[in-house]
């Protein structure tokens, strides 16, 4: 998928002026087209170019950055999010009931790996990759970034809407899957891998 660049974004003034419709917008966005919920305390975020226009431009704001040189740094960071042939990628929320816990309540995911969240299609199962994985990321606690490789046979059965699609994670102390995949969600993950081929063969 093509990279953002500054071209792309709005000036700070001009999106601070509009930025509650841009929320309301983004948000309508993710509820319906980005974000489910595996069980009461995990969530994912599945990221493309409209999601983090939506991030870039909001930290622009709170950082007030209007140099080009810092806005490029922030891109170029962030553009590693973005899917790539056959690959889709999306931040994984962990929900905090009470911060003033948070060690408490974090720790039985201090092990968490790959093989535990996983995406399944009729009987596909494909098994996630956790990007942040070294012990020092996850100390940041509450967000984490995750891969599903989705080659021909993947998009295959994602496209077929007659089989059920959901996501699902299993540990010694949290066993949940979602609901299943929309229509509209699932169209909107294979629209963004036609997009990265497409991307792809351009560069």
């Amino acid at each position: 998928m093509l990279p953002l660049t500054v071209d792309d974004l709005l000036p700070l003034e001009e999106y601070a002026m509009k930025r509650k419709e841009y929320f309301d917008a983004h948000r309508r966005y993710v509820d319906r087209y980005r974000r489910i919920r595996v069980g009461p305390k995990l969530t994912l975020i599945f990221e493309n170019r409209q999601t983090l226009w939506f991030r870039v431009q909001e930290v622009i704001r709170i950082a007030r950055l209007a140099d080009a040189r810092e806005v490029g740094q922030e891109l170029s960071l962030y553009n590693r999010l973005l899917p790539t042939r056959n690959v889709l990628q999306a931040a994984l929320l962990i929900d905090i009931a009470d911060s003033a816990q948070l060690g408490k309540e974090l720790a039985p995911w201090r092990s968490i790996s790959s093989e535990q969240l996983q995406l399944q299609i009729g009987n596909l199962s494909i098994p996630s990759r956790l990007i942040t994985c070294r012990p020092e990321d996850r100390a940041i606690g509450t967000a984490h970034w995750v891969q599903f490789q989705l080659f021909s046979d993947a998009r295959r059965a994602l496209a077929n809407t007659s089989l059920r699609a959901f996501f699902w994670f299993e540990n010694e102390t949290y066993q949940h899957q979602s609901a299943p995949l929309s229509d509209d969600f699932r169209q909107s993950l294979l629209d963004d891998l036609v997009l990265s081929d497409r991307d792809g063969d351009q560069r």
